[in-house]
């Protein structure tokens, strides 16, 4: 159903970066790369990830309630990408613990340019 998500950014080149060294972490790669827009995955035909500068030019700012979750198969990997997204700069927004009693497991961070990230397992 879901093609890709695009998180806008003001320095491409520093979150091209940022999400090279985090997302190797879930086995995804940047697979296409354009001007303003460099898209992250598996495969180009399961969902993806794009950075980009905005199409129309203006600053990019994160939306209010806007947020990207990456789900993992277990509590030790949110542990670890909430870990590695700290060491590259992310800034907390909750630390990775229990959420919802035996059903959500989570952490949360900001990235270098304020988008809301989610790592989380269920279950």
């Amino acid at each position: 159903m879901l093609s890709y998500i695009t998180l806008g950014t003001n320095n491409l080149e520093k979150a091209v970066a940022f999400y090279t060294d985090l997302l190797q972490e879930l086995s995804a790669t940047p697979l296409i790369k354009m001007d303003r827009l460099v898209l992250f995955g598996k495969n180009k035909g399961e969902p993806m990830l794009g950075i980009c500068i905005p199409f129309n030019k203006e600053d990019a700012t994160p939306g209010n309630g806007v947020m990207v979750s990456f789900g993992q198969s277990n509590k030790t990997k949110v542990d670890e990408l909430y870990a590695k997204a700290m060491s590259l700069g992310a800034t907390c927004e909750g630390e990775p613990g229990q959420r919802l009693p035996d059903v959500f497991y989570g952490a949360y961070v900001r990235d270098l340019d304020g988008n809301k990230l989610c790592f989380c397992h269920f279950g």
